[in-house]
């Protein structure tokens, strides 16, 4: 079992590690430009929805089918990504990271159908034919097949959010949180779900600790911390810049590809928010608004009279678990270097 994680670890890693640079580029772009950056710029925030929505995820759909089947495999797998992305209304990070492997897998095995079939001097011709109506074919049934079901799954996650705060259950709303806000479902938990509930209680009471359950960057900061300590490669070396993006700027989306690329670290978002929300719940903390973007300085801005100190406290003691877990299971389950999950595939 821990050899089957460290190759799906190491498959994934595979996929989002080589365009770390680009997630980066984009969350600089999110932070300074968009209305609520620091130095808001209409013209240049233009860039914000294209980036997240069209590029990134053909960005990782690309990658991933290059390692399946080289550049003939990458480029299959970026036209089928581009099928779930249209039948999609939210970015689709995880449909990328099953079209791309599946449509290179497809043109592999259709090339080995035709190995030594095509006559004479048209194997050219074959071969650009036969991965464009591949392509056709896949991103079709993206579009209309895939794309639909991936999102009705994150629209059960969000019910599920919604499910257990109205239960009373509210630490373990972090799991489903945690999930969707990874797969980039973050604004539509956060401002769908979270801020209507913490409006209607910050009116009756002056403060709601909704406004705190996904814009806490303690959990973030914490796993991007213990990239850069026990961590290696890429992941390490980009994780100090990332935590400038994600704990001072907000743009919590810069960490989603850090778990993304080795799964089981939900398990240490999962303890961060959980450990945090309770710090909250005990201190009676909350916010006045929703903060925006979600970095430390907002946090404080929106802090109301008389629960600054349970804040933080629900931050840093957020940050410090799932500093601890993240560590434990990188070192457990160590995430392999991008040549080694294509020596092992």
């Amino acid at each position: 079992m821990k050899e089957r994680w460290q190759r799906l670890g190491g498959f994934m890693a595979g996929m989002v590690i080589p365009n770390i640079g680009a997630f980066i580029a984009w969350g600089l772009i999110t932070a300074l430009f968009i209305p609520t950056g620091w130095i808001p710029n209409e013209n240049f925030a233009a860039l914000v929805g294209p980036m997240i929505v069209y590029l990134l995820p053909i960005l990782i759909g690309y990658t991933g089918g290059k390692m399946i089947y080289d550049h003939r495999g990458g480029v299959v797998g970026a036209v089928a990504t581009m099928g779930v992305i249209v039948g999609s209304d939210i970015p689709m990070f995880l449909g990328a990271m099953i079209m791309g492997p599946l449509g290179a897998w497809l043109i592999k095995k259709v090339d080995e159908a035709f190995e030594d079939r095509v006559p004479s001097g048209f194997e050219m011709l074959v071969s650009n034919f036969s991965a464009g109506i591949l392509a056709v074919i896949i991103a079709l049934v993206a579009k209309v097949a895939i794309g639909p079901v991936l999102t009705a799954g994150n629209n059960v996650l969000a019910a599920g959010v919604e499910a257990l705060i109205n239960a009373r259950l509210l630490p373990l709303a972090d799991i489903p949180i945690e999930v969707g806000k990874v797969l980039f479902l973050n604004n539509a938990i956060n401002h769908g779900i979270l801020a209507p509930l913490g409006v209607a209680e910050s009116a009756a009471t002056g403060k709601a600790i909704h406004f705190l359950l996904e814009t806490n960057p303690g959990p973030g900061l914490g796993l991007l911390a213990a990239y850069w300590a026990v961590g290696k490669g890429m992941a390490k070396q980009s994780a100090p810049g990332a935590i400038v993006i994600h704990f001072l700027g907000g743009i919590h989306e810069i960490y989603f590809p850090y778990v993304l690329m080795h799964p089981i670290m939900i398990v240490a978002m999962w303890a961060g928010g959980i450990t945090a929300d309770i710090v909250f719940m005990v201190t009676g903390a909350g916010l006045v608004a929703t903060p925006s973007p979600g970095s430390i300085f907002a946090e404080i801005a929106m802090t109301p009279r008389g629960s600054l100190v349970g804040v933080l406290a629900g931050i840093f003691v957020g940050a410090a678990a799932s500093f601890l877990v993240g560590s434990f299971i990188l070192k457990a389950f160590p995430v392999r270097e991008e040549a080694e999950a294509e020596a092992g595939l």
